[in-house]
Parts: C-alpha cells; structure tokens; sequence
C-alpha cells in the first residue's frame, strides 16, 4: 500500500509542476502582451478614388511617414490586391498590383485595376534600399 502512494504522489508532483511551468508561461506571454508595442518605422495611409473603389481603375494615393513622423520621399511603394477564391462560385484567386510614384510630401501615387466588385485585401508594401521597412493591410470594398 506504500508503494501505492509513493507512486501516486510522484505522478501528483510531475503534474503539479508541469502545472505551475504551464502558469509561469502564461504569466510571461500575459506580461509581454500588456507591454506597449513598439512604434512602427513607417505609418502608412491608402485613399482611393472614388471612394469605395470601383471595378476598373481607381486612382491610389498613399503618404508614408517615418516613426518621427516625417513624409518618406525616397521609397519604392506597391500596392498589391488579392481576393480570395471562392469554390463554391467556381471563382479562382484573383491578384493585381500597382506600382505607384513619389509626388511630394511622402506622398505616392498611380492608378490601380480592381479585376471585380467584392472584398479585396489591398496591401501597401514600402521598400527603401531594396529592404521592406513596412507594409500594411487594409480592407477594400470594390462597387
């Protein structure tokens, strides 16, 4: 009967202290969410025209500003354009891209070709030097 026990409270201390490793992790990922994320090295804007965008070409503006906050004038900036399939419509994945020009004032601008009206994912991709320093999704509605 002893032996019982023995076994049975190694278990119990295995199980306890995978428990508290388990509550220490918690603790630790807790602790770092609540910590204030970092500043972005870019913040990025994207404005269409017209507004919602259309099918067809929409003309895109985007401003770019580093993390002090002041306009990005030497960037190569995209935007890419993806919806996803839709099986059930027998509709494939449909991408497109633009490739816009540095206007003033960190400002970028071109013209874009939404393929469909529907939800479009538009991601703005900022590259300086050859090296992406940010990029930033945002949720288009096409009419």
């Amino acid at each position: 009967m002893q032996s019982q026990r023995r076994g049975y409270s190694s278990v119990t201390r295995v199980a306890a202290c995978a428990i508290a490793v388990m509550f220490s992790l918690a603790g630790a990922n807790v602790s770092r969410a609540q910590t204030p994320a970092e500043k972005p090295p870019v913040t990025i804007t994207l404005t269409t025209k017209p507004t919602p965008p259309k099918m067809g070409e929409n003309a895109l503006k985007v401003t770019i500003k580093d993390a002090s906050g002041k306009p990005v004038a030497d960037a190569d900036v995209s935007v890419n354009f993806h919806m996803a399939a839709m099986p059930a419509m027998k509709m494939p994945e449909m991408k497109n891209g633009a490739a816009l020009k540095h206007v003033k004032d960190g400002t970028y601008a071109g013209t874009g070709q939404v393929m469909m009206a529907g939800k479009w994912d538009a991601t703005v991709v900022v590259k300086r030097g050859g090296k992406e320093v940010g990029s930033k999704k945002f949720d288009l509605t096409a009419q």
